[in-house]
């Protein structure tokens, strides 16, 4: 049975989720068109891509985007802190995912009713999340973790945080 797939002008006419994904300078072009793809699948409504973060067009980004990064809006900024601080004042709630001291498991995060605009930013493969960032969120959100390994790679990462805001937000 063949599967069926919206155009692409039909997906960007969807309705989005309130959902946005700050990139705070990631490194590899598979992981961004990794964000794109998964960007697509949960309707969220932009990719911010910051700083060092590659950018369409790019081969690398296309052959894991697989043309997500013709569905989903984006734009490039130059300094990830400015850009969260202007979300901030726009009434954005920012939620960093990233290990921290205080930080709320993943799973126990349900957005409150006057959180209605979710920015998830995601970090640098080795650095992470830029620490003025972590520092003036709103939430700090952690993917709990069992194995010997204490990171998962960020598009994983951002895929599994995806799914739980797009789980709790699509009701809205």
């Amino acid at each position: 049975m063949e599967l069926t797939r919206c155009s692409v002008a039909d997906y960007r006419a969807m309705r989005k989720l309130p959902l946005r994904v700050l990139a705070d300078n990631i490194r590899s072009m598979h992981n961004i068109g990794s964000l794109f793809r998964t960007s697509d699948a949960f309707r969220v409504e932009e990719i911010i891509l910051a700083g060092i973060s590659g950018r369409p067009p790019h081969p690398e980004i296309a052959k894991t985007a697989l043309g997500a990064e013709e569905s989903v809006s984006w734009r490039h900024v130059d300094d990830a802190v400015d850009e969260a601080r202007r979300l901030m004042r726009e009434g954005w709630t920012l939620c960093v995912l990233e290990q921290a001291h205080d930080s709320v498991p993943l799973h126990d995060y349900v957005p409150a009713a006057e959180e209605e605009k979710i920015v998830l930013v995601v970090g640098n493969e080795v650095n992470g999340v830029d620490q003025r960032i972590v520092d003036m969120a709103d939430r700090v959100l952690e993917i709990p973790q069992e194995g010997t390994k204490h990171s998962l790679n960020v598009a994983a990462s951002a895929a599994i945080a995806m799914f739980h805001l797009y789980t709790a937000l699509r009701g809205r």
